[in-house]
């Protein structure tokens, strides 16, 4: 500020509203995140803009996240404060979502279309979750970044699983499965064991429902998680 560097001001408010949120003082992170909207708009910075809409959506995201955790319901269930929150986040995703198309950045399409999946998710709406979340299994694909794309089939499994669609779940759980597999990650490689045999138990297949419910119980042993 003393020297007039608007943009810098503008980038040094969108890191106290990061560190903000990451501290849990949600309000205080959104007027921080708010001023680097307002500069980068002011200065024509787009890039800078397209980076604070998606901040201010994390913020919104993570109070959503951090009020519905306190209530423990089913994604869809939600009080209204929650839902206003999580409605907001989606809107500030739209917004980055439309300004990096614009600015052709692929990667950050990618992240806006993963928070996007999440938060229609969380606010019950499924059959649009899906819809963002292939959109993320493409680009992730596109980039080669498996992680990402292991992500995008968890998601996806969950969400049919909502729809009832159960054997299209297990699909993608399984894909995750592979995926997790390749990159050594053997949390995950539980959880999706987990999830696989959840699935298996309401497809009524309880054979297999067994099968991957005991290799989760494996891995969990070998990561001596209680």
């Amino acid at each position: 500020r003393t020297i007039g560097d608007r943009i810098g001001e503008a980038k040094a408010s969108g890191n106290l509203g990061n560190t903000l949120k990451i501290l849990g003082q949600f309000d205080e992170a959104v007027v921080c995140c708010q001023r680097h909207l307002d500069i980068s708009q002011e200065q024509g910075d787009k890039v800078g803009e397209a980076r604070a809409l998606y901040n201010i959506g994390n913020v919104y995201h993570a109070k959503g996240k951090h009020l519905s955790w306190n209530m423990a319901q089913d994604p869809g269930y939600l009080p209204p404060e929650v839902k206003e929150t999580l409605q907001k986040a989606s809107e500030y995703y739209e917004r980055n979502l439309s300004l990096v198309k614009e600015l052709g950045d692929r990667a950050a399409q990618g992240r806006a279309y993963g928070n996007l999946g999440n938060t229609q998710y969380l606010l019950g709406n499924f059959s649009e979750a899906i819809a963002f979340h292939k959109e993320r299994l493409a680009i992730a694909k596109e980039f080669g970044d498996k992680a990402a794309e292991r992500r995008a089939y968890s998601n996806l499994g969950n969400a049919h699983i909502f729809l009832g669609r159960f054997d299209i779940s297990a699909e993608y759980y399984k894909k995750t499965l592979q995926l997790s597999r390749q990159l050594k990650d053997q949390a995950v490689e539980a959880q999706a064991c987990y999830s696989l045999g959840n699935t298996y138990t309401l497809l009524q297949d309880y054979e297999r429902a067994i099968e991957y419910h005991l290799k989760h119980l494996v891995i969990a042993q070998e990561l001596g998680d209680r």
